[in-house]
């Protein structure tokens, strides 16, 4: 489990592609407390660590993986958000994450709000029920609230300091993100589906 609380920026420093990838990823984390078989969000999804360096970590992503989310896009250079597995006693910042990412949104418009940035996102349509103003996503691992829905598309607002200490001050119209619905949301949905 996760918070959607970024972490750290980590950089993906090699990709081997087949059927399934295999990335290694640059990090300011210290890998000596970082053990083989953790789980780490990367750009929100969550990775098994399969091998360990100084400053690096490396994961393994199946293709079914590669199919639902954006890390097929992954390149040498890339910059990554990133977040350890919640332990027993760390503070709760975003909501419960898990690292199961629900499908890929579309940016469909960034721009400036005085000291913010608004971007509107355009969620698959079987999802896009899922969402409802003053809820929860996690867009990329980031843990964000939504201001408002219209139909398919929904919009966030980002203050300075998420794009400091997340990618989010790299994204442009075009971008795709990896997007875990609430897992309440979810729950919620389907008891209806009981109700009615």
């Amino acid at each position: 489990m996760f918070t959607g609380i970024i972490t750290d920026i980590g950089t993906v420093t090699k990709v081997t592609r087949d059927a399934d990838m295999r990335a290694r990823i640059e990090t300011a984390y210290d890998t000596d407390r970082i053990d083989l078989g953790a789980s780490i969000a990367s750009d929100g999804v969550c990775l098994t660590v399969t091998a360990l360096g100084p400053d690096w970590y490396e994961v393994y992503v199946s293709a079914e993986t590669l199919d639902k989310t954006n890390l097929g896009d992954w390149r040498e250079g890339r910059r990554v958000n990133l977040e350890r597995a919640l332990k027993v006693g760390d503070e709760l910042g975003g909501h419960i994450v898990s690292g199961h990412v629900d499908g890929v949104a579309e940016v469909v418009e960034v721009h400036d709000e005085a000291d913010s940035t608004r971007i509107t996102f355009r969620a698959p349509p079987a999802l896009a029920r899922f969402i409802a103003p003053k809820g929860s996503v996690a867009l990329n691992g980031t843990s964000l609230t939504v201001n408002e829905v219209d139909g398919d598309t929904f919009g966030v607002n980002l203050i300075t300091h998420t794009k400091d200490v997340t990618t989010w001050g790299d994204v442009g119209e075009g971008d795709h993100v990896n997007l875990e619905i609430d897992t309440l949301a979810r729950y919620v949905a389907r008891l209806g589906e009981y109700a009615a």
